[in-house]
């Protein structure tokens, strides 16, 4: 494993500085430093955060392999909406009703929801995460992949250091940089973090009242609508037509009611007026959701569909609301980043697949896969699962 992570830092340092061919780590750091002081960093700040920071291979490692591109949405979900974290869920409602609800006045923003995204990103506040987020920022900034990304969350972190808002050594958070039990990366820290306790300062590491204002706060901002739910798992008809799930393509419930749209549980669409979209997080043999505007809501705090659906799924089951119905028997293999790239490389072939391969299942990747299903008369569900693997290499 040690060797793998110092081949991965390599890799990382050679893309990096793919535009200057001598640059290193050092280099790349004294030129951020003079860059970010321009800007009003002071040098006591950037010694305190950046003195001895060198970068983290663990956190390039955690990057590349991140469970969201590659497990299957039923196991990344059953991982995460145990009985524990049910249980404690229910718990963290009851001891703070009171505080809750006072959130729910001020912003609009469910219990339910709050606490889903509570549990989900921190256990309750039990796993904050023990990276020094000044050093895994920079790894990432240093690193090629979203070099610009992380550049610009490290200038915002050292600007809470330089406000007072945290000390640089008692900065601790996830490998990518996210921070307290909601785990805000700095610049939704900086911006929407709310001083809910009334103490003058704003602290997601150990107070609830800041923490469930500011998750609430940034959901606002972010165009939660009071009063509407995320979504439904739904049954589909014989004979649907999978292209039509998208995110990008909604429809009044009452056209998804037409087409033969059912609840899971085999009850007709209600509230037909509503738009919704179709989500197939893991294809046409999986469960199926159709999904309104705070589900979008929820997709900007994070863009990954396993995670926003865990959020809407985990807050119907801390309401009492029944688990999933269906989709059980999908296809539950997990993928390696090897054999997404197998895939894509298998569709540049067929010439179905632009730009260079990566292994990473993005809206490309789908958009290819969709392509090559339909001309095979399969469900044109656009999903990279190892069914599909194995149906390209015999098509070859």
């Amino acid at each position: 494993m040690k060797k793998r992570l110092r081949i991965l830092l390599c890799a990382c340092v050679s893309a990096s500085a793919a535009g200057d061919a001598t640059q290193d780590f050092p280099t790349w750091l004294t030129q951020f430093r003079q860059e970010v002081q321009a800007q009003g960093i002071s040098p006591a700040t950037l010694n305190a955060a950046l003195g001895e920071v060198r970068p983290l291979p663990e956190v390039l490692e955690r990057d590349r392999r991140q469970p969201e591109f590659f497990e299957p949405f039923l196991i990344y979900l059953d991982k995460r909406l145990s009985p524990q974290r049910l249980e404690r869920g229910q718990a963290e409602m009851l001891r703070h009703k009171a505080l809750l609800e006072e959130v729910q006045v001020r912003y609009g923003v469910p219990p339910g929801i709050l606490v889903a995204f509570w549990g989900l990103e921190s256990n309750y506040g039990s796993q904050l995460g023990g990276y020094p987020v000044p050093a895994a920022l920079a790894t990432l900034a240093f690193d090629a992949r979203r070099s610009a990304f992380f550049r610009g969350e490290l200038l915002q972190a050292l600007r809470l250091i330089e406000a007072g808002d945290v000390a640089a050594a008692d900065m601790k958070g996830s490998w990518a940089g996210a921070m307290g039990q909601v785990q805000f990366m700095p610049s939704t820290y900086l911006h929407y973090a709310v001083d809910g306790d009334g103490d003058g300062r704003r602290n997601l590491w150990t107070s609830p009242p800041d923490v469930l204002h500011s998750a609430a706060h940034f959901l606002r901002e972010l165009g939660w609508k009071p009063g509407e739910d995320w979504g439904l798992e739904v049954r589909l008809p014989a004979g649907f037509d999978w292209e039509t799930a998208r995110l990008g393509e909604r429809k009044r419930l009452k056209e998804w009611a037409e087409l033969g749209l059912l609840r899971a549980d085999g009850s007709p669409l209600t509230d037909i007026g509503r738009l919704a979209a179709i989500v197939l997080p893991q294809g046409h043999t999986g469960p199926a959701f159709l999904v309104f505007h705070n589900f979008g809501v929820i997709l900007g705090w994070n863009r990954s569909i396993h995670y926003a659906l865990t959020v809407g799924l985990l807050s119907n089951r801390l309401q009492g609301l029944p688990g999933l119905l269906g989709g059980r028997a999908a296809d539950g293999r997990s993928m390696t980043r090897e054999q997404v790239l197998e895939i894509q490389r298998l569709l540049v072939m067929r010439g179905l697949y632009s730009g260079e391969p990566d292994g990473l299942p993005g809206s490309r990747t789908s958009l290819a896969i969709r392509a090559w299903q339909k001309a095979a008369g399969l469900p044109a569900d656009g999903y990279a699962c190892m069914d599909l693997l194995e149906r390209l290499r015999q098509a070859q």
